[in-house]
This record gives structure tokens, C-alpha cells and sequence, in this order.
């Protein structure tokens, strides 16, 4: 089996000709608010369409690191946007533990081999980053290598419960009943798949940080869902097991991590004691309130409604000063959406967005 020594690149944020991110990620000052937004690379460009349609399928675009560099490379060609993040799928490490990812058109990702009993748990492990998930930890060594120090790296990974959610529903839900129904008779039997997402986490974020990720995000997605002792007990206690393993320094580089729970109001100051250098907010929460309760501990990043992106260059300007304006002066706030870009979005309105945000914010950071 090949050596994880091969991954590593060398990352110091002195190569980086472009480091707001990562100082802003770590409260350090910055001339301006960086941003960079959730699914940049996707189907509201029609690049990626093409690229997309070229592959086959969405599973063989995810899986040719040609291919994953290519699509990740494409927004940062139109936008001059402040990071690149990685190519890729939160629900490429249950696919690796062979639940049988497939995609239906319209519907999403479903899993042929969904976790129903103690059994089908059992028949599970973390799997190996060098080896079935190679092709992920391939693909950020090829797009360090094609970003050649112009912007850092994101890399990412979906949370334990999130995942879970997947895989135990065996695809998305509305209403979350099988896994809900079997964390209140059956607890025992989630932990253990959530004990098991998180050693697989760990080790695939560790990975994509030794293979040339120069920051880290973990994706919550579903913890929202939970009640708050049950987001504590589920979901949280996962993240900040999470953290508490990653590589927090490579190769003489600090290594900034991102949580981001949609939902998250009500904790966002537990969440920052996780460990993490930065909380990432959705929409519903103010950004200046949030900045008075957990500031002063980490970084924020957010949190523009992504429907303001349907919307005219007056009102998207407009919105991205108010986001701006809440935050106020000063470092620590990487701007971004409240969530994904969804595919409807023009990528006019885009560059509007990226535009107004490094404009209007450069005066409050001189």
C-alpha cells in the first residue's frame, strides 16, 4: 500500500500569494473580507455542465481527480474568489464503507445497502483514505499542484450525524423518522455508527490535509434537525471529538477548521468550543449578534440568503453591505452563503456578489 508520506505538498502560508482566508480563518487582519461560497463549483455554471455531461455521471466526475480538479479550478477562472474548495461529496466515506451510493435523477443520492440493525453495522468499518478513498486524497494533491499557491485549498467532510442520516434512511428525508426513531430505542446502536463516521472522518480530513488542504470544513448539514440535548448528545459530541484529532499544524502551515451546522442558532457558542477556528452561520442568524457572543473565540463565516442571489446587482449589493455592516470592522468574518448556491443562480449575480464584497469592505479593514 503506498506510503501517505507521497501526499504531502509543501504549505506554508508564506506561499499562499493569496492568504485572506487563512488569516482571516484565524482572526488575523486582512485588507479586505475574503470570500469564497458553498458549492462554487456547480450546475449553475454551464462549464461544469459540460464537464459533467462529458463524465457520465456525477459518481465518475467525483471520482477522476482530473475531472475533480478541472470542475474545482472552474469558478476561481471567473471569479476572483479568495479559496478553492475541494471537488467532491460528503457521502464519499459511506460509499467507501460499501453501502452502494447511487444517484437518482431529480431525487438525489440513495444507498442500496442502507444501516438497519446491529447486523448491517457490523458488517462496516472506517475505510482506508490511501486506499478506496485514494482517488480523493489524489485529487487535492492534482489541485494544490494546478492552483500553484494563487489561493488556498478547502478541503471537507460530511459530519458523523449528517452522514448517518444517509445512511441509515438510505438517502435524503423529509422528516428523518428511521433515524429518529432509532436514536430514541435504539441509542446504543447509533452511537456506534456515529463512533464509526467519526474515526472515518478524522482520518479522511487528516488525509486531505497531509495530500495538500490547507484548511478543513465539516459539513453538518441534518444536525439542525435534532433537539438541542439531542444535538448535544448525537451530533455535537462527534464534532468536538473530531476536532479535537485533527492536524492542527502540516508542514510548518497552521490548519484552519470550519463547522457549520444549518440550523445552528442556538448553539453557536457550544459549537465554538469545539476547538474549531470558525463557526460558519446560515441565514436565520444575525451576523453582528453572533459576532457579540462568540467573536472574541473564533472566526465566523457567512451568511447571505442564497435566494439574494436571484435577485437584481442592486439588492444583491445592498444585502452583501448588510451582512457586512452587521459584522462590522475589523478581521475574522470570511463572507460566504447561508448554504449552497442552488443551480438556478446566474452567474452574473455571482460576480455581482464577489465584486460588491471585496469593494465594501476594504474601507472598514484599513
Amino acid at each position: 500500500m503506498p506510503s501517505r508520506r507521497r501526499w504531502k505538498i509543501t504549505s506554508t502560508m508564506n506561499n499562499l500569494k493569496n492568504d485572506t482566508l487563512i488569516r482571516s480563518l484565524l482572526r488575523q487582519p486582512t485588507p479586505y473580507t475574503p470570500v469564497w461560497l458553498m458549492r462554487q463549483a456547480g450546475r449553475y455554471l454551464p462549464e461544469y455542465n459540460r464537464t459533467r455531461k462529458e463524465a457520465g455521471s456525477f459518481l465518475a466526475l467525483a471520482k477522476s481527480p482530473a475531472l475533480a480538479t478541472e470542475v474545482t479550478l472552474q469558478p476561481l477562472a471567473r471569479f476572483k474568489l479568495d479559496a478553492a474548495i475541494l471537488f467532491s461529496d460528503i457521502l464519499t466515506v459511506p460509499d467507501a464503507m460499501g453501502l452502494g451510493l447511487y444517484f437518482v435523477e431529480g431525487e438525489g443520492p440513495r444507498f442500496e445497502r442502507p444501516l438497519r440493525d446491529a447486523a448491517a453495522v457490523a458488517r462496516i468499518a472506517p475505510p482506508d483514505p490511501s486506499g478506496v478513498l485514494r482517488y480523493v486524497t489524489d485529487a487535492v494533491s492534482e489541485i494544490r499542484r494546478a492552483l500553484a499557491g494563487s489561493v488556498p485549498l478547502i478541503g471537507f467532510a460530511g459530519s458523523p450525524y449528517t452522514l448517518a442520516c444517509y445512511m441509515v434512511e438510505g438517502g435524503a428525508s423529509a422528516d428523518f423518522r428511521i433515524i429518529k426513531s432509532m436514536l430514541y430505542s435504539e441509542p446504543a446502536l447509533l452511537h456506534r455508527i456515529l463512533d464509526l463516521n467519526a474515526r472515518s472522518v478524522t482520518q479522511y480530513l487528516n488525509a486531505q490535509i497531509e495530500a495538500g488542504a490547507q484548511a478543513v470544513m465539516i459539513f453538518d448539514t441534518w444536525g439542525g434537525s435534532l433537539s438541542h440535548a439531542a444535538y448535544a448528545e448525537f451530533s455535537l459530541a462527534y464534532i468536538h471529538r473530531i476536532i479535537s484529532e485533527l492536524r492542527r499544524e502540516y508542514d510548518g502551515a497552521r490548519i484552519p477548521s470550519i463547522v457549520f451546522t444549518k440550523g445552528c442558532g442556538t448553539w453557536i457558542e457550544a459549537i465554538a468550543r469545539t476547538g474549531c477556528d470558525a463557526v460558519g452561520l446560515d441565514w436565520t442568524i444575525d451576523m453582528g449578534e453572533a459576532r457579540k457572543q462568540i467573536g472574541d473565540r473564533v472566526a465566523l463565516q457567512g451568511n447571505l440568503d442564497p435566494a439574494v442571489l436571484h435577485s437584481s446587482p442592486n439588492v444583491i449589493r445592498a444585502q452583501v453591505a448588510n451582512v457586512l455592516n452587521s459584522y462590522g470592522a475589523g478581521s475574522g468574518h470570511v463572507f460566504n452563503l447561508g448554504h449552497g448556491i442552488v443551480p438556478t443562480t446566474r452567474p452574473e449575480s455571482v460576480q455581482v456578489l464577489v465584486d460588491a464584497v471585496h469593494e465594501l469592505s476594504a474601507a472598514p479593514h484599513l
